[in-house]
């Protein structure tokens, strides 16, 4: 009679040993699929696939906490909520010479006088500087681009140019005689 329960018992051991084996296989195949979902570095697929193979629970769990946080997937499609999130915002006009907030209307800066726009000759309204025509009436639009001044020009700082230096004309070559 005790010789019956002994092939039962190994084959439960068996069974036992199995279900190890296999639930330990199938977390390293999970921790390497995981970490393909989260990053595209092959060498941290590796590492992390060793730590489970070799040390299995405790580096299951050591790969948890230092995984990334979220997927490839999720830092994706939080690009695209953020890039969507930023095409809704309305457009923010700054001036370029003194980066201070100036509203679509507004010609010259009223801090540093710098040109933001001029107006229509026709119907007065703002146009862009680099605009060839009015989109309101038609009309042709700057004559010339305007450079922005610098915020120096109105405060009379700005360097003045240097006086134009007379050309000297070039020097005659001088002619050899041979004796």
């Amino acid at each position: 009679m005790l010789d019956s329960w002994q092939p039962i018992v190994a084959l439960v051991a068996a069974i036992l040993i199995a279900y190890v084996v296999i639930l330990w296989l199938g977390t390293v195949v999970w921790v390497y699929r995981d970490s393909q979902g989260r990053t595209r570095d092959t060498w941290s697929h590796t590492v992390s696939m060793l730590l489970v193979l070799l040390f299995n629970l405790p580096g299951l769990i050591l790969y948890l906490v230092l995984r990334p946080r979220e997927t490839l997937l999720e830092a994706y499609e939080r690009r695209l909520e953020t890039e969507a999130l930023i095409g809704d915002l309305p457009e923010r006009r700054v001036c370029l010479g003194c980066q201070r907030p100036a509203r679509a209307d507004y010609l010259v800066c009223p801090y540093c006088r710098t040109g933001l726009r001029q107006a229509c000759s026709r119907c007065s309204k703002p146009l862009e500087l680099t605009w060839i025509a009015c989109p309101y009436c038609g009309a042709q639009g700057p004559q010339q681009i305007a450079v922005p001044a610098t915020p120096f020009a109105a405060s009379g700082l700005a360097p003045q140019p240097a006086a134009p230096v007379a050309a000297e004309p070039p020097a005659r070559p001088t002619q050899r005689t041979s004796p």
